[in-house]
């Protein structure tokens, strides 16, 4: 029988948006948000954009020689947004995200959007990366970590320059693979565990871990990932289905659970199994 999530929870992250309540929301997503442009974060901001047309190879260079100053310039935009975690920022920085991208959305791989990466999902909005670890990160130094839906292997890149021991799980094979080429290409393929796989049964055998991410929005959080977190652990995903929002949990004992619901979002969804 699953053990339910203590809903008297407090907030261990800035005072953005937060609620606490059971799972919903009454914030819906704005007209135009689609699984291609999803795993991003709910404002007036959210909209559809046009499909980007090519880089022509004189651009593609000029983005190579510039991406240091665009990743600036993101995480900058960063601070403004309310991002203060120094780790999770020099983080953002050292990871060059136009990689990650397919090469004709790499003229706006440091937009603060979510963008496309096939199968119908999508490389998260840097905002949205960046706040999800904050929220895990703060206050402490996790050294185990687990990301559920590697994706295109970015967030997993971010986090390895934060946390000694990351472990990824990705259940499209598709993306394992492409995730698994981005991560050796920058030579942080020792640095991260990926695995293919079921997400939402976590990797029983390697936990627990200090802190779960998860990168797809499932009606109510696994209880096979909020049991592989150690005591004090915390996990963030985001919840719902037409509404969602960031939860935040932070395991208390053996059978006891805070949580925290954050921003609204609008997350590509969890799905079980795998996909070939």
């Amino acid at each position: 029988m699953r053990k339910p999530v203590n809903p008297q929870a407090t907030s261990h992250t800035a005072p953005v948006h937060k609620r606490a309540s059971s799972y919903g929301s009454t914030t819906g997503a704005p007209k135009g948000v689609t699984a291609a442009n999803s795993n991003t974060r709910i404002s007036s901001a959210t909209l559809q954009r046009p499909a980007a047309a090519p880089v022509a190879r004189s651009e593609e260079s000029n983005l190579g020689l510039n991406s240091g100053r665009l990743r600036s310039a993101m995480v900058q935009r960063l601070r403004t947004q309310g991002i203060s975690d120094e780790r999770v920022l020099a983080a953002m920085e050292a990871v060059p995200r136009h990689i990650f991208v397919d090469q004709a959305l790499a003229s706006r791989a440091y937009d603060d959007a979510a963008l496309p990466i096939g199968h119908s999902q999508t490389i998260s909005q840097p905002w949205v990366v960046a706040r999800m670890i904050a929220a895990v990160c703060e206050g402490r130094a996790p050294t185990r970590v687990l990301e559920v839906g590697a994706g295109c292997g970015y967030q997993a890149a971010v986090l390895s320059h934060i946390v000694r021991d990351v472990y990824a799980i990705e259940r499209i094979r598709g993306l394992f693979d492409l995730a698994r080429d981005h991560l050796r290409s920058l030579r942080l393929n020792t640095r991260v565990r990926l695995t293919y796989g079921d997400g939402m049964l976590g990797l029983p055998n390697a936990a627990p871990f200090d802190a779960i991410v998860v990168a797809a929005a499932g009606i109510a959080i696994p209880q096979a990932l909020l049991n592989q977190l150690a005591p004090g652990g915390r996990l963030i995903a985001p919840e719902g289905t037409s509404n969602q929002r960031l939860v935040l949990v932070e395991r208390t004992s053996a059978t006891a659970w805070k949580r925290t619901e954050l921003e609204a979002v609008r997350f590509v969804p969890l799905r079980a199994g795998i996909q070939s």
